[in-house]
């Protein structure tokens, strides 16, 4: 039994010292992703929270049939959904955090070489790619990134959003050409605008 395992046998027979010990270590992660889908750093702290408290709840019920990681962002993501829907946000929300911020590290996109479905992101800037993730459904943007900033598997995903491999693929596929579509757009507004700017003499800065 692993060292990890056995905190969470402490924990479900209601060891708190065992459950801070968790936290501890899942609290970076959990709130990175909070973070990431909420744009604000007081609502992912809110969400942080309210994450560990259905950790806590629910840990009875953890079976470990998949990895506690997985189970943690499984109960995380549907926090960050159900809350993004009941706040029925509709503008767009910057993503971009401060170096002086914890986890602003974390935000850095892999410097691998580009998995199949990120070779469209492969020539944009991490904020214009945040910006416009914002602008996805919350479910496209979820998924987005698990696979992008997290970099789960599609089998690791599919268990965090309790999805079929096949779906998470035809939903990845779909999210990239919204995406794709979005940066596009935001693009050539941006050429537009930097033209027009020209032909009046003015130089773009």
């Amino acid at each position: 039994m692993t060292n990890e395992m056995a905190l969470i046998r402490r924990v479900q027979r209601g060891d708190q010292a065992a459950f801070a010990e968790l936290l501890e270590a899942y609290e970076k992660p959990v709130y990175n992703l909070c973070l990431r889908m909420t744009g604000n750093p007081e609502d992912a702290a809110d969400m942080t929270q309210e994450a560990f408290l259905k950790v806590w709840r629910g840990i009875e019920q953890y079976k470990f049939e998949s990895s506690f990681s997985t189970w943690v962002y499984r109960l995380t993501s549907n926090v960050c959904i159900d809350f993004l829907r009941g706040k029925k946000r509709r503008q767009t929300v910057s993503l971009t955090v401060d170096e002086d911020q914890d986890g602003a590290a974390e935000l850095d996109l892999p410097d691998a070489a580009p998995l199949p479905e990120d070779q469209v992101l492969h020539r944009e800037t991490e904020s214009e790619i945040v910006r416009a993730m914002n602008r996805l459904d919350d479910e496209f943007r979820m998924i987005l990134t698990l696979r992008i900033l997290e970099d789960l598997s599609y089998e690791e995903i599919a268990q965090v959003m309790d999805l079929k491999v096949g779906t998470v693929k035809s939903r990845l596929a779909r999210a990239r050409v919204k995406l794709k579509k979005i940066l596009t757009e935001t693009g050539n507004k941006g050429k537009h605008s930097a033209s027009k700017q020209t032909e009046r003499g003015v130089k773009p800065q």
